[in-house]
C-alpha cells in the first residue's frame, strides 16, 4: 500500500472517529433523549462491551438478553435512584457497592466539584495545594482517637496498598494477618490480603508474608501471633474489615475487635481497619471503629469518600506510624490522589454527612429496614437462611445461589437494584443511599415479599 493511500485511509478514519465523538458529546449534552437515541445508545453499549471492553461482563448483567437485543443501560441518577436510557427508574440498593452514601449526585457535592472546576481541575504537583491540607485537617478532627496524618488515593485498593507500605516502613516487619472471606482489593498487595481463591489463584505467588485466619476466631488469631513470634516472623499488622462487606455482610462476634486490638498492642503490631465499605456513615456511625469502640493505627477509606461524584480515597494514621514517611515524602506518591476536584468532593461529602446527621439516620432507617425485611421473609424459611446487618449495610443470605440470583433478577425487573457479594448470589447486599426514604424502604420490602412468593424454593 502506498504512503499516499495510507494517509488517505488514516485521514478518513480520523474523520469517522471525530464524527462519532461529536455524536456522543451531543448526547451527553442533552437533558432528555428520544426513543431512537436510546436504542442507538443501547446497541453501541452492548456492541462496545462485546468488542472492546470485555464480553464477559455481558454474561453477568441481569438484563442482557442473548444477542443483546435488550439490555438495561443506565443513563441518569438522582437521590436514591437511577434511570436507564428508556426512562425506567430503579431504587438503587446496591449503591455502587457503597458509593452513594449521600445519594446520587448530591447537589452540595456536585456544587463543590463544579465550583472547583471553574478555578482549577488538577494541581501542578509541585506547589502546595490547599484543599489537600484542609481535607487532612478535617479527617484528623473526625476520625477516632489520635489518627492525624492523611495520604490521599483514588480507590479502595490504593488505600490498602498505602496502608501496607506504611506498616512495613514503620516496623520493617513483613508479616501480615488477614482473615477468611476478607476483601481488600485486587491490586497485588491488597489481593494478598483478600481471601477469595478465584481472584488469587491466577496471580500466585502474591506478596509473601500474608497469613489468613478465620474471621471472628480470636483463638486462632492469638495462636497465629504466637507462632509468628516464635519463628521470628513478627507481625507487622492485622488487616481487617470491621464488618465484612464482600464476604457476605459478616458482623464480628461481640468483643472480637477489642481483643484483636489487645493482641496487636501485646505484640507491637499495628491494626489496620479497612473501612472502604463501612466508612462514611454506612453502619450508623461515621466509622465502624466508633461502633465497636476500637481505635486502629491506620484506617483506609474510599468508595463513599468522594460523595458518589469523584473517585477518592484516603489512608489516615497516627503520627507515630505516619512519621516514617516524614524524611522522604516521595516514598509513596500518586499523581491524581488528593487532586483538587476529589478533595472538594470529599470535603462537601463530610459536610453533608455531619449537617444532615446521615450516620444517625443510617442507624435509625437501617434498624427499621432490617426489622421489616425479617417480617417479609416469614414463611419463606426454605429459601431465606438469614438476614443480618448493621445500619444500612444489610445482607440477605439464601440457602442456594440460584435462589439469590432469581430474587435479584425478580427485584430488578420490578425496579429495585440489589446484587450478590464477590460474584456470589447466595448473599445479596442492600446498601442504599443513607438518604433513602421510608416510602422507598417499604417498596423494597414489599417487592422482596412479592418476588419470594413467585420463586420455588
Amino acid at each position: 500500500m502506498s504512503i499516499d493511500l495510507k494517509q488517505e485511509l488514516k485521514s478518513k478514519q480520523n474523520q469517522n472517529v471525530s464524527e462519532y465523538i461529536n455524536k456522543v458529546l451531543r448526547l451527553i449534552e442533552k437533558e432528555e433523549i428520544n426513543e431512537a437515541e436510546a436504542a442507538w445508545i443501547t446497541k453501541e453499549t452492548v456492541d462496545g462491551f462485546r468488542e472492546h471492553v470485555n464480553p464477559g461482563f455481558l454474561e453477568y448483567r441481569k438484563t442482557v438478553t442473548e444477542g443483546g437485543q435488550f439490555a438495561a443501560v443506565e443513563w441518569s441518577d438522582n437521590g436514591s435512584c437511577f434511570k436507564d436510557v428508556n426512562g425506567k427508574e430503579y431504587i438503587d440498593c446496591l449503591g455502587g457497592f457503597g458509593i452513594y452514601n449521600v445519594g446520587h449526585r448530591n447537589p452540595k457535592v456536585v456544587k463543590a466539584v463544579t465550583d472547583q472546576l471553574k478555578r482549577q481541575a488538577l494541581h501542578s504537583q509541585d506547589l502546595l495545594d490547599p484543599l489537600r491540607a484542609m481535607l487532612a485537617k478535617i479527617l484528623a478532627d473526625i476520625t477516632p482517637g489520635d489518627l492525624k496524618y492523611a495520604f490521599f488515593t483514588n480507590s479502595g485498593t490504593e488505600s490498602v496498598e498505602a496502608a501496607l507500605k506504611l506498616a512495613k516502613m514503620y516496623s520493617e516487619r513483613t508479616t501480615f494477618i488477614s482473615t477468611t472471606r476478607a476483601f481488600h482489593g485486587k491490586s497485588l498487595g491488597s489481593l494478598s490480603g483478600t481471601a477469595k481463591g478465584m481472584f488469587r489463584k491466577p496471580f500466585l505467588p502474591l506478596i509473601p508474608g500474608f497469613r489468613h485466619v478465620p474471621f471472628g476466631d480470636i483463638d486462632m488469631m492469638r495462636k497465629t501471633f504466637e507462632v509468628c513470634a516464635a519463628v521470628g516472623e513478627d507481625v507487622a499488622a492485622v488487616l481487617l474489615e470491621p464488618i465484612q462487606g464482600e464476604g457476605g455482610i459478616i458482623l464480628p462476634p461481640e468483643g472480637y475487635l477489642k481483643q484483636v486490638r489487645e493482641l496487636c498492642d501485646q505484640y507491637g503490631s499495628l491494626l489496620i481497619f479497612d473501612e472502604v465499605q463501612t466508612g462514611m456513615g454506612r453502619t450508623g456511625k461515621m466509622f465502624a471503629a466508633e461502633l465497636y469502640e476500637v481505635v486502629p493505627d491506620i484506617i483506609c477509606l474510599a468508595k463513599a469518600f468522594g460523595g458518589g461524584v469523584m473517585p477518592a480515597g484516603a489512608v489516615v494514621a497516627t503520627e507515630n506510624v505516619f512519621k516514617s514517611w516524614f524524611d522522604n515524602p516521595f516514598m509513596h506518591t500518586t499523581t491524581f490522589g488528593g487532586n483538587p476536584l476529589a478533595c472538594a468532593a470529599a470535603i462537601a461529602t463530610i459536610g453533608v454527612l455531619i449537617e444532615e446527621k446521615l450516620p444517625e439516620r443510617a442507624a435509625e432507617v437501617g434498624a427499621y429496614f432490617l426489622a421489616e425485611l425479617k417480617k417479609a421473609v416469614k414463611g419463606h424459611e426454605d429459601k431465606v437462611q438469614e438476614i443480618r446487618g448493621q445500619g444500612l449495610m444489610i445482607g440477605i443470605e439464601f440457602h442456594q445461589d440460584e435462589i439469590g440470583y432469581e430474587v435479584s433478577k425478580g427485584m430488578f425487573d420490578r425496579g429495585i437494584l440489589v446484587a450478590g457479594t464477590l460474584i456470589n448470589s447466595k448473599t445479596i447486599r442492600i446498601e442504599p443511599a443513607l438518604t433513602i426514604s421510608y416510602e422507598e424502604v417499604n417498596k423494597v420490602v414489599n417487592t422482596l415479599k412479592e418476588v419470594l412468593e413467585h420463586i420455588n424454593g
